[in-house]
């Protein structure tokens, strides 16, 4: 049994050298702060969203932003927009499931806001929906996947597609990526 712990320590790492070894996935980031940066700077918000597991990690790094990362200071605009169990329900229930974030991104989002959602497969139909309503209003996507990058490839504006197709070292990746952007938000950000 402890070899098999130990081979999903390896897995993990195995995924992160990758990342550690793109030169483009490290530009991408790069991209991303100056992305989140600019639109606070210009009063705008960060929305999340994601399914499972991915909802977590979207509630999580929304959090990061609104509470705190490394430095004590003002609460930044960033939400998971499936935090709303009310109207969560009521909108599977009323309409359906794939609706759940597209009716908020065209009721809450502004042109300027930036949307970042999880999904390892890149084909959740409800993130899907949500990146297309974006594009339509105006707002940046930015897509956390798996390698392939499925649907949410071609809708997102900086897309962060994991080297993996296993939902465990792809979520892993994207709460590590997703630390790193908001250490470096934070910093840039209360730096200026």
């Amino acid at each position: 049994m402890q070899e098999r712990f130990k081979d999903n320590i390896r897995s993990s790492i195995k995924v992160k050298e990758q990342i550690l070894e793109d030169a483009e996935m490290i530009s991408r980031l790069e991209k991303a702060i100056g992305i989140i940066v600019d639109a606070f700077r210009k009063g705008n918000r960060i929305w999340f969203c994601g399914n499972g597991g991915s909802a977590a990690d979207a509630q999580h790094l929304a959090a990061e932003f609104s509470g705190r990362f490394y430095i004590d200071r003002m609460a930044l605009p960033a939400e998971a927009l499936h935090c709303n169990s009310s109207y969560l329900t009521a909108v599977a229930n009323d309409y359906s499931y794939e609706v759940i974030y597209s009716r908020l991104v065209q009721g809450i989002c502004s042109k300027g806001d930036v949307l970042i959602g999880l999904s390892t497969s890149g084909n959740s139909g409800n993130i899907v929906k949500a990146f297309e309503t974006a594009r339509e209003k105006g707002i940046i996507t930015v897509g956390f996947t798996g390698s392939s990058g499925g649907k949410l490839k071609d809708l997102s504006d900086l897309l962060f597609n994991v080297p993996s197709n296993d939902t465990p070292r792809i979520q892993e990746s994207h709460i590590m990526l997703g630390h790193i952007i908001c250490q470096y938000v934070e910093e840039v950000y209360f730096s200026s």
